[in-house]
């Protein structure tokens, strides 16, 4: 038996649970300060997994937000506070934008209700763009958030490109398909024998810039040729 945990809260709720069943996750945090394992390379006791680290790349994608819309004096972050990282995901965000020279105002996405709210909010907090940060919950909200958007013409930075696939902006971090491809590999390993404490948790060996032009077109934006030169993709 193994029990794959989807995202840090399941994950911190199943090593809660047992310290014998082997426990996988695929956990957008750094494990570590987490409190999901000790170390990196020898994973203690039953737990073991892969991490994108992206609640890592808040800084990375404020800058590139700064890039394409330079103009900008203050961004949202829309966080699920209930997530057990919200707080450092709300404490780097803070630090990026205070070296940015940029306010940033952080908005509630815990439920729909929350997300719709602080949507109706951005003009009347003159948010000029977004970020969204990385938490199962908003991703399973994608296309509300996209729509929202969209709706409000607000430019926005995803955690992922299936945002961006899915008619977002951009996005900057980890293939989340490959991190559940590598986590049902993990959970295989040990169905055949394999140990947790013997499978390093896994981190990313790259991180992926993807733009959407149809979107930047329809948000009356240009996206300048330095951004898209350093794009792994741009959708057309």
């Amino acid at each position: 038996m193994v029990i794959a945990a989807n995202y840090l809260p399941a994950a911190l709720a199943a090593k809660a649970a047992t310290q014998t069943i082997p426990i996988v996750f695929p956990s957008g945090s750094d494990p570590i300060r987490a409190g999901l394992v000790s170390s990196i390379n020898r994973p203690t006791a039953n737990v073991t997994g892969i991490a994108p680290m992206f609640t890592l790349l808040g800084t990375k994608n404020l800058e590139l937000l700064h890039e394409l819309v330079p103009k900008l004096t203050v961004i949202g972050g829309l966080v699920n506070l209930t997530n057990p990282n919200a707080e450092h995901q709300v404490k780097d965000l803070q630090e990026a934008a205070r070296a940015l020279g940029l306010e940033i105002i952080i908005l509630a996405g815990g439920n729909e209700r929350e997300i719709d709210s602080s949507f109706d909010g951005l003009a009347q907090r003159q948010i000029g763009a977004l970020v969204v940060t990385a938490d199962g919950f908003l991703f399973s909200r994608q296309d509300q958030i996209i729509a929202l958007a969209a709706r409000y013409s607000m430019p926005t930075m995803y955690p992922t490109s299936q945002f961006v696939a899915a008619g977002g902006l951009m996005s900057y971090g980890a293939n989340l398909r490959d991190a559940f491809r590598q986590t049902g590999a993990y959970v295989g390993q040990i169905l055949k024998g394999a140990k947790p404490a013997d499978l390093p948790v896994l981190e990313p060996t790259k991180v992926e810039f993807v733009i959407n032009l149809k979107t930047a077109k329809a948000l009356d934006l240009t996206v300048p040729p330095n951004l898209i030169a350093i794009a792994d993709e741009v959708i057309e």
